[in-house]
């Protein structure tokens, strides 16, 4: 027994010690972008093509507002008029606070692999290698799920339109949404392997198509119905709390708060793409908090025009609406059916957008991470096409994984409501472990605040909150829909999301340690190899100055 315990213990140790020496980064200390990802340890790889406004875009484009409220409609209608109302308000309200927590990350150290590298740099030596390839696999596959989600829902939005067309004759079937999903997913990851330039511009054709929907929605929603229907009085919609789940209505409406948090959501795609960013610095926190802030104001204007035009305030209609879609029974019932079919094409139009949008991001977190591991599989997976400039290997290969979770969509109902929990259950774990890192002493000796930071009081009490909340949000994503559990109402992304989490650990404890030992750096020059101090990149920064 002994012998056993002697020879755990060496294992753990080896393991344990098997890690690449931590760089020291002080961010406030650079010359320009390039210095600054040298000296937190790359090379630039990336064209840096994407201004203030198109990072912006990047995070705006993937919530996109409408199409994504769209598909996570029942979610928020299962707790009644008032509880889609009050769930979206107090969702936004606190997703923001994760915002600033990222913000404040993503401005001290703007690089691609985002929380799996932050993870590895605030965590204390025994444990931050291991703790940051588990944060690296779960935000890889919260963000494959959200890609997943969001591809279902333009399969939804494609054949609620064509059944609308045919009146209720065309049958949706889970194979001809699987067909309509994996279509998309193919072509847009051809789309995301364009050049960067292309894919920059892309994003802000993203944002005006998605303001112009929402206009759209606002002005025209309103307008048709008042013209056939009498608008749901105050009176209604500050009391209907109908309970369509068999929770209590207190747990149902805390259910329904997961809409919001999927709409507004990855969000950290913006530091993904941050060495693709000009000033990323200061454009990061824009780019997070302008989509936060802009799409949880349009969020409630929108979701408050939903529960106003709910004919005769019967939710249930609308949850067993034979188009398969809530938003195209509303837009129904204000505008008609040659209407209806135009604007759920549009709508399905800005879905298509934003699954570019996040196949663009899937891959980069894909890139980033083998580009710290090693071996064959991470040697193919980090390579970035040399005229392009583009991961094209890791796009590829995130479409692959996208269409194999896709297929959850074949089991039914419970199946296509877990690739919406799968997302928002490993990005928020995703976000929380950095955020309580920093948090905590040995992370708050390390972290020097970036150009975006309040004074520290408010600054931590702010990401104090935010993991508060992210812990809940985690909580709730691993509750059945309902208490009456079988293999239709099953929640399985307790099974996806806690098996990867496992398998995971167990693989990285077998044999992932021999392939990765946390960040390591790529650049050539030997003034940077790795754990090169601050004092020692800022000296050769002043000889380079010399030289000239």
């Amino acid at each position: 027994m002994e012998t056993i315990k002697s020879k755990t213990e060496t294992y753990l140790h080896d393991v344990l010690s098997n890690r690449s020496a931590p760089r020291l980064i002080d961010p406030n200390r650079n010359d320009g972008d390039e210095a600054l990802l040298n000296q937190i340890g790359y090379k630039q790889e990336l064209r840096r093509h994407y201004s203030t406004f198109e990072t912006f875009g990047i995070a705006f484009s993937i919530m996109s507002l409408l199409p994504s409220i769209a598909s996570i409609l029942p979610i928020l209608l299962e707790s009644g008029l008032l509880g889609c109302w009050l769930s979206w308000l107090i969702s936004s309200i606190f997703i923001l606070s994760v915002g600033f927590g990222l913000s404040f990350l993503g401005s001290s150290i703007p690089t691609s692999g985002g929380l799996y590298y932050y993870t590895n740099y605030y965590s204390p030596d025994s444990i931050r290698v291991p703790l940051s390839f588990f944060i690296g696999c779960a935000n890889s596959l919260g963000l494959i799920a959200g890609a997943c989600g969001i591809n279902y829902g333009f399969a939804v939005q494609v054949l609620s339109a064509v059944s609308i067309q045919q009146d209720g004759k065309f049958e949706v079937t889970d194979a001809k949404c699987y067909g309509v999903f994996a279509a998309s997913v193919i072509s847009t990851v051809i789309v995301a392997s364009l050049a960067t330039k292309q894919s920059a511009k892309l994003q802000a054709v993203s944002v005006y198509l998605n303001v112009f929907l929402v206009m759209l929605f606002v002005i025209a929603v309103p307008i048709g119905y008042s013209r056939n229907h009498n608008f749901n009085s105050r009176e209604l919609i500050f009391s209907d709390l109908t309970n369509y789940r068999d929770w209590p209505i207190g747990w149902s409406v805390c259910l329904s708060l997961l809409g919001a948090v999927w709409v507004i959501g990855a969000f950290d795609s913006v530091i993904h793409c941050s060495e693709e960013c000009k000033s990323p610095q200061r454009s990061t926190p824009i780019g997070i908090l302008g989509s936060i802030g802009l799409c949880g104001v349009l969020g409630l204007i929108i979701v408050t025009i939903i529960v106003l035009c709910v004919k005769d305030g019967d939710v249930g209609r609308l949850l067993e609406s034979s188009s398969g879609s809530c938003m195209a029974q509303i837009i129904y019932d204000a505008l008609g059916k040659k209407w209806c079919v135009a604007f759920m094409s549009l709508i399905a139009l800005g879905q298509y957008f934003m699954s570019a949008s996040i196949t663009i991001v899937e891959a980069r977190m894909i890139w980033s991470f083998n580009r710290d591991c090693q071996g064959f599989i991470a040697e193919y997976l980090k390579f970035v096409d040399p005229k392009l400039r583009v991961p094209v290997r890791s796009t590829i290969f995130a479409g692959v994984i996208t269409l194999l979770i896709g297929l959850l969509v074949l089991i039914g109902p419970a199946g296509s409501n877990a690739l919406f929990s799968l997302g928002i259950c490993s990005n928020s774990l995703a976000f929380l472990v950095p955020i309580l890192l920093v948090l905590l002493p040995y992370g708050r000796k390390k972290f020097i605040p970036g150009p975006f930071w309040f004074y520290n009081p408010l600054s931590y009490g702010i990401m104090a909150t935010a993991v508060a909340w992210l812990l809940f949000v985690i909580m709730m994503c691993l509750f059945p829909d309902n208490k009456k559990v079988d293999k239709e109402t099953m929640n399985y992304t307790v099974v996806i999301n806690v098996g990867t989490w496992i398998l995971s650990l167990l693989y990285y404890f077998i044999y992932g340690y021999k392939i990765y030992k946390g960040p390591k750096s790529n650049l050539d020059d030997i003034e940077f190899l790795d754990g090169t101090s601050v004092d020692l990149v800022v000296e050769l920064f002043e000889q380079k100055e010399l030289s000239k």
